[in-house]
């Protein structure tokens, strides 16, 4: 498949995280000469948090995954591309715990303390037969340094691997969190057909990663959009193996400790940096769009608003076409059913002011509109003149590669 025009020059090197080991292998699942598994096994007493999609057909790894975490702690986690392993009834759910047993029997945990996702096509049975042989030499080919081809071996459509990192000082020590994802279709909250996996030293108690997790998702990724539709299958979970307690790092155990807000923001960086990567690499994207609403009832309204602009095809064609069309985003702004004045409302295409008070600036010139279009990120802001309500959302344009792609998807 060709690589995003929107992709990254070059990929983030992650360092090894303290007790987090990986491996990889070519299963066979659905794709031939390509990395399709995944085992990552952590040390006990990692705690783990995470956020799952909220359709109403989930997976049924996202089932099983979203009751182990009940238990707040984890021991490995299996991720398999290709098939989704949802729509698949009673078998699906054999599968899984087929795979938890495998996988328990090498790690030496409760079944409970296993965590596994699934990617790629709904509705085929995912024979465990065909992995679960393999998790032994996986297992015994653990190693540290594996994250780029953990990031591989998750995608689908994927055009490039996604790979974040951050650091935080932690009572004098340099914590480090690792993140990888997967997706490029199927992308709108809640959440999208996406996996993400972030893994950190940091000594963080479950009650207080919950809640973190939770918090950096809905500013990255339930703030992106491809082309509006939600999956059966969305994970991100969040790994924290507490390795820095060997360095003097003394656990995390409450909200209002001050580390644990230097910890969000470093959360909060590697989650965002993997959205924006996602949204980058759309199908068929060529255009990386920021919608920037401003002057809403509340936050939430401001992101209702951002959405009905970011997934609208008018408006996600017109960005393809390098057309300035505003009207498109007036119309989506008017049926997101969120409060707008009309005759306040003001729109931005970068630094160029094109609508202001309810009508076009006097100043606006068609040509400035279509010069901004044809950067590959734009920046949109609309402020709709009821209140003090903001958010962001991000979206890519929609192209005729789109159409290919999803059209050619099982062929």
């Amino acid at each position: 498949m060709k690589r995003s025009s929107l992709a990254p020059d070059t990929y983030e090197k992650l360092e090894p995280i303290e007790d987090v080991r990986l491996a990889v292998c070519e299963a066979g699942i659905r794709y031939q000469g390509r990395k399709d598994l995944l085992l990552c096994v952590f040390p006990q007493h990692t705690t783990v948090a995470g956020v799952f999609t909220k359709s109403r057909t989930a997976s049924a790894p996202v089932e099983i995954s979203r009751k182990h975490l009940q238990g707040e702690k984890a021991r490995a986690l299996v991720v398999n591309a290709g098939n989704a392993n949802a729509f698949t009834g009673m078998r699906g759910m054999d599968a899984v715990q087929k795979t938890i047993a495998a996988t328990t029997s090498l790690v030496g945990c409760p079944p409970e303390e296993v965590f596994v996702a699934s990617t790629g096509v709904i509705g085929e049975p995912l024979q465990p037969e065909k992995f679960t042989h393999l998790l032994s030499d996986l297992h015994q080919n653990l190693k540290v340094d594996t994250w780029h081809e953990a990031a591989q071996a998750i995608m689908t459509t994927d055009t490039y691997p996604k790979l974040a990192h951050h650091t935080v000082k932690m009572d004098a020590h340099k914590v480090r969190i690792n993140g990888i994802a997967k997706g490029s279709g199927m992308i709108a909250p809640d959440m999208a057909t996406m996996l993400s996996f972030i893994f950190t030293d940091a000594p963080i108690a479950a009650n207080v990663l919950q809640p973190l997790c939770e918090a950096a998702t809905a500013q990255s990724f339930n703030a992106i959009t491809v082309d509006g539709d939600t999956s059966t299958s969305d994970t991100v979970l969040v790994f924290a193996t507490g390795g820095a307690t060997k360095h003097g790092v003394k656990e995390i155990t409450a909200l209002d400790d001050p580390r644990a807000q230097d910890f969000a923001g470093a959360l909060n960086t590697v989650m965002r940096d993997l959205a924006h990567q996602i949204v980058r690499d759309g199908e068929g994207a060529t255009k990386f769009i920021a919608i920037h609403v401003s002057g809403a009832e509340n936050d939430k309204a401001a992101r209702t608003i951002g959405l009905s602009i970011a997934n609208s095809p008018l408006v996600k064609t017109a960005f393809a076409g390098e057309d300035p069309n505003w009207g498109r985003i007036v119309m989506a702004v008017g049926k997101s059913g969120e409060a707008a004045d009309r005759d306040k409302l003001s729109i931005r295409f970068g630094e160029h002011l094109v609508a202001t008070q309810g009508e076009v600036h006097p100043e606006y010139e068609e040509a400035q509109g279509a010069a901004y279009m044809k950067n590959q990120d734009l920046d949109i802001f609309i402020d709709v003149g009821v209140g003090t309500g903001k958010f962001t959302v991000w979206t890519c344009d929609l192209t005729h590669d789109y159409i290919s792609i999803n059209a050619d998807y099982r062929s």
